[in-house]
């Protein structure tokens, strides 16, 4: 390996280890917060803790191993074209391809580990803290009880709208199903205001203490219907009413225990593979299953079909009216409830057909899921890298900012594809895939753009046609400067010979524009108005008030692209979130999007201020802000603050070579 390679690759990977376990640290840290309710307050032993976070600390890595690759990636180089590195490798002949060859190598080999990883260690892991988290909600009652949903503890159902207390013992607003040893089913409904669970360590039983509810059950006799209409069940209230469950088998636990071993995500690519088959004929039973149960209603092979068919060409009515009235009302009848029934089995057979399908295509994506962390690996390192070559900032702060709204935007679109491709609204693989596919010529247009040694856009490809479609005029000037035939011959002029072309282009020829020229050559050199003052130029004040007015506009036009665009994604975040079933963070994001939108109309406001002073500076009045035309460029303010930008630039450039002498 050469020094190049490993300068390069041991920088990398101080940076990455770094951001790996950082980031890591932030999510164990996020899974303590989520299941902190369900560990603290429960005499677990530190040992079960400790398991509990190992088997889940896997299941992080498909976050956080993408993301890590990103963010690090931009960091280095960015960070290398930041300090000139890249410059210099550039001047030895050194290309972005070669700098990021050992890098790569690196990626792919990282990429074949992620996949045996997905593959192996996650399985495992989800194996590992299902069966934890399941024994330990047996042993700890308490645990078991989830707010808003049935739980089942021993011979009762019960579901509860809040737990409180310090190891969750209050309940509010209980109802119970309890179960009869003697018959199937739940006659025995039971709804309490409150509740509270209390055991003992050297006690089996755990009591159930209901305050203020009401008991129905249900009453079931041989007597005829007639006797269950007129009382179909007792009902009693009371004040205090215990249930009492054995504990002696629920606590009888092994931690150990790892019976359960069927969920999709602890399955690896040869068991997916198996299961998805085996899903897929077991579809294909059930539709032969369905298909012959409905061919076998219509009675099609009972029916006597040897009679002789003859036309009549006398009889042009309904068939039914052949009939008698009694006949036809059985018929209707029959043919109704015929028609009835098998529509009550479609429906039937269509819910359940649909949990299937739902369960077989989380076995699908579960598969593809593997591949697709590996892949993401590799394309995400060729967004990163070429992207911190373009933005030439290294640190924590810009490309932490891109890195996490780079790859918020990649893991959003496949949360949002892949609950749409679980409900069958879209297919599984595509739907596994699609986030990587969009990224994927990303990457390549990302690395085009930084092996050529361009800028990050192009806005040119954009705006071209838009001028023409808006008919714009495009000002001549600096074209036309550059167009005269002796412009490149004060290419070898040094700066101070440019500015005596200025100061004395009475002297030259007035029709080739000396002075135009040298002040152009000067702008390309990117020599600033102060430089030219200092050096004897007369450059006029309000040319310097106009740059600053500029430059004030370009600041206050930037916040308020970077404010519309944080808008227009917690926007796209909060419909995300309503989709996918989560109001409380909908909520939050909508009104942050709110807030960044109020502030976006406030810059904006801002900006125009500066637009109009920018002009009046350099005496071009006409320029006039339309209340109205900027109430409707809001929408497109991206479009808008790029032409804006370059326009005024331009204006500017063009008054610089009128006035300065």
């Amino acid at each position: 390996m050469k020094i190049l390679d490993r300068y390069i690759l041991t920088t990398y990977l101080k940076t990455f280890l770094s951001v790996f376990i950082i980031l890591m640290f932030i999510f164990v840290l996020q899974t303590i917060w989520l299941y902190i309710s369900e560990l603290a307050g429960k005499d677990l032993d530190i040992t079960v803790v400790a398991k509990f976070l190992l088997y889940f600390a896997p299941k992080m890595v498909p976050l956080v191993l993408p993301l890590t690759i990103l963010l690090a990636s931009i960091m280095v180089f960015g960070n290398f074209a930041e300090n000139y590195e890249f410059a210099a490798m550039k001047s030895t002949g050194i290309s972005l391809q070669r700098a990021m060859r050992s890098l790569a190598v690196f990626i792919f080999g990282l990429s074949i580990l992620a996949f045996f990883f997905a593959n192996n260690v996650i399985p495992w892991a989800e194996y590992e803290s299902y069966n934890l988290r399941r024994n330990i909600a047996k042993l700890k009652p308490a645990m078991a009880i989830a707010e808003g949903q049935f739980n089942e503890i021993g011979n009762i159902n019960i579901k509860v709208d809040k737990k409180t207390g310090d190891r969750g013992q209050y309940l509010e607003n209980v109802i119970i199903h309890k179960k009869k040893a003697v018959k199937q089913g739940n006659y025995t409904v039971i709804i309490a205001e409150t509740g509270e669970l209390i055991s003992s360590e050297d006690s089996e039983i755990l009591q159930l203490q209901l305050n203020d509810g009401n008991y129905y059950d249900e009453l079931v006799s041989r007597d005829s219907r007639k006797y269950r209409e007129k009382m179909p069940h007792a009902k009693s209230t009371f004040d205090q009413y215990i249930i009492n469950v054995d504990l002696g088998n629920l606590n009888n636990i092994d931690l150990e225990d790892k019976s359960s071993d069927n969920r999709y995500n602890m399955l690896n690519v040869s068991e997916l593979n198996y299961t998805i088959d085996t899903l897929k004929q077991a579809r294909k039973k059930d539709y032969e299953t369905l298909s012959k149960t409905l061919y076998n209603r219509t009675t099609y092979e009972a029916l006597q079909n040897n009679f002789e068919v003859r036309k009549d060409t006398s009889f042009t009515g309904n068939v039914l009216d052949l009939f008698e009235t009694k006949t036809q009302l059985q018929i209707t009848n029959l043919a109704l409830n015929s028609t009835n029934s098998t529509e009550q089995i479609l429906k039937t057979n269509k819910k359940s057909y649909k949990e299937r399908s739902a369960w077989r295509n989380r076995h699908i994506i579960a598969l593809h899921e593997k591949y697709v962390l590996a892949f993401a690996c590799i394309i995400l390192f060729f967004v990163g890298a070429p992207l911190g070559a373009l933005i030439k900032k290294g640190g924590l702060g810009l490309p932490m900012v891109i890195a996490i709204l780079l790859f918020l935007t990649y893991h959003f679109i496949g949360l949002f594809t892949k609950n749409s491709a679980k409900d069958g609204a879209l297919d599984p693989v595509l739907g596994t895939w699609l986030s990587t596919l969009i990224m994927l010529p990303f990457s390549i247009y990302l690395t085009s753009r930084a092996t050529k040694d361009r800028g990050l856009f192009e806005m040119d490809i954009i705006l071209v046609p838009l001028k023409k479609l808006f008919k714009v005029k495009e000002q001549s000037g600096t074209e036309d400067i550059k167009a005269i035939q002796s412009y490149s011959y004060y290419n070898k002029h040094s700066i101070e010979e440019l500015v005596e072309v200025v100061k004395n282009h009475d002297e030259f020829d007035i029709d080739k524009k000396p002075k135009q020229i040298a002040l152009q050559q000067l702008s390309d050199r990117n020599i600033s108005l102060d430089t030219l003052k200092n050096k004897g130029l007369n450059v006029p004040d309000f040319l310097l008030k106009a740059k600053q007015h500029l430059k004030d506009y370009i600041d206050y036009s930037t916040t308020s692209l970077v404010t519309y665009s944080i808008g227009a994604i917690l926007l796209v975040l909060h419909f995300v979130f309503k989709n996918n079933k989560l109001p409380e963070l909908a909520i939050t994001v909508r009104d942050l999007s709110i807030i960044s939108f109020i502030i976006f109309i406030i810059y904006v406001v801002v900006s125009t201020l500066y637009y109009l002073k920018f002009y009046k500076s350099l005496n071009l009045k006409n320029k006039k802000a339309n209340p109205l035309l900027i109430l409707l460029s809001l929408p497109f303010y991206p479009l808008k603050h790029f032409l804006y930008k370059s326009k005024m630039k331009h204006d500017f450039h063009l008054s610089t070579l009128e006035k300065i002498n």
